[in-house]
């Protein structure tokens, strides 16, 4: 089958791009900076496109010359703190190309990142599991652009008979990830490498999920003839910066990690509680325990520092 990934060479993308190939499909790489990450060792396997996705006869050319069945829009930013105009460009407009260009093109299945962001805080919920039928509070740039890529794919569905599926991302976790949330990434990665680090408050709140676990997700659904729905929580695990801390001393005993105030970031915190029902009964979701999830983040940053693996 052939698969388009936009963003493709970015933290996620590069990762997805490998799991589809691994499972003999052929893979399309566009990406403003296709350089990013090679894919060489793949032995031809990949193809890998510039291609600038706020552009619409850019997608067109690359789309119109390999023809996928099915696209995966990963191109997007990350955070909050871009000038407007820029970030309405990638997020919005970017994501309204896609599905314009899969629409003319007649892509079998398109798929797109959305994101936990969009529910907001967890105080809007109380203290229950959030599911796809909540009402969303999300606040900020990069939440209220998710919701409306929410729209926009619903919009599409409804008006064309599209078929096009989200995915709701946790707190994504992995030994490179430098955008976005990242306090629970570098609780990890910084004592890893024998550096110190503090935090704010102890008990803030997230909900991290291995970025192999999200790939696995987005190809799972990816391949499916029509989801029963049109959006998916991966969920992940709940838990504090304060429990990562004492998982991550279990294996490094020396790390030192410091936070300011024990308490006062959990009512602060984003959605940290949510429902994955609907993902793991249709697709079989299981993903594996997040105290190896921590170990393999620190072997990871102690392989690429020449030291040796931890056992578990």
């Amino acid at each position: 089958m052939s698969i388009l990934v936009i963003g493709g060479t970015g933290f996620i993308g590069h990762r997805l791009v490998r799991l589809l190939a691994a499972q003999g499909h052929a893979v399309i790489c566009m990406d403003i900076n296709p350089t990013a990450h090679s894919f060489a060792d793949l032995g031809g396997k990949v193809a890998s496109l510039r291609g600038d996705v706020t552009q619409f006869d850019d997608l067109m050319a690359v789309m119109g010359k390999v023809r996928p069945e099915r696209v995966v829009n990963l191109s997007y930013y990350l955070g909050s703190d871009h000038a407007p105009h820029v970030a309405m460009k990638l997020n919005i407009l970017g994501m309204d190309n896609c599905f314009e260009a899969a629409r003319l093109l007649g892509v079998t299945h398109t798929m797109y990142a959305s994101s936990l962001a969009v529910n907001g805080k967890q105080t809007h919920y109380g203290n229950r599991p959030v599911t796809e039928a909540d009402d969303v509070h999300g606040e900020y740039q990069y939440a209220k652009h998710k919701i409306v890529n929410e729209w926009q794919a619903q919009d599409y569905s409804e008006k064309f008979g599209m078929l096009i599926t989200g995915i709701r991302p946790a707190n994504v976790t992995g030994p490179d990830k430098v955008r976005g949330s990242v306090d629970h990434v570098n609780l990890i990665t910084e004592p890893a490498r024998g550096n110190a680090i503090s935090f704010p408050f102890k008990d803030a709140m997230r909900c991290p999920i291995h970025v192999d676990d999200i790939c696995e997700v987005f190809a799972r659904v990816l391949m499916a003839e029509k989801p029963a729905h049109r959006i998916y929580n991966t969920g992940g695990i709940t838990i504090s910066l304060g429990e990562i801390a004492d998982i991550v001393r279990g294996y490094l005993p020396d790390a030192k990690i410091t936070f300011a105030k024990e308490t006062g970031g959990r009512d602060a915190s984003g959605n940290y509680m949510i429902d994955n029902t609907r993902l793991v009964r249709e697709f079989g979701v299981q993903y594996r325990p997040y105290r190896e999830r921590v170990l393999q983040i620190i072997n990871d940053i102690r392989r690429d520092n020449g030291e040796p693996a931890l056992e578990a």
